[in-house]
């Protein structure tokens, strides 16, 4: 059994002990967070719309974390224009316990 779901204008497929680095979440560690629910597919039977109305898909934060550094380098030639800046996009790890139709 598997689901997708939406969070921070993304989708991710997931299963039942899947852990899932998402968009960063105001949530604490440890807490419980369930997601809006696109489709579910149970075995050979796929629902979405209004099938998936009630369906639930709930998740234990796991960690508050940033993703590794990457480094941003603009520049115009000839112009002595050089401006390098980093980045660390920070995310929400979370533990995927349930999926309820």
């Amino acid at each position: 059994m598997y689901a997708i779901i939406e969070n921070g204008g993304k989708q991710y497929k997931v299963s039942e002990g899947d852990v899932l680095k998402v968009e960063k979440l105001a949530a604490e560690v440890g807490a419980e967070v369930s997601f809006n629910v696109v489709m579910v597919s149970d075995g050979g039977a796929v629902k979405v719309g209004k099938d998936v109305e009630n369906a639930k898909v709930t998740a234990k934060v796991e960690a508050q974390d940033k993703y590794k550094k990457i480094i941003v380098f603009k520049y115009k030639p000839k112009k002595n224009e050089r401006k390098k800046q980093g980045h660390r996009q920070p995310f929400t790890a979370v533990k995927i316990e349930k999926i309820s139709l």
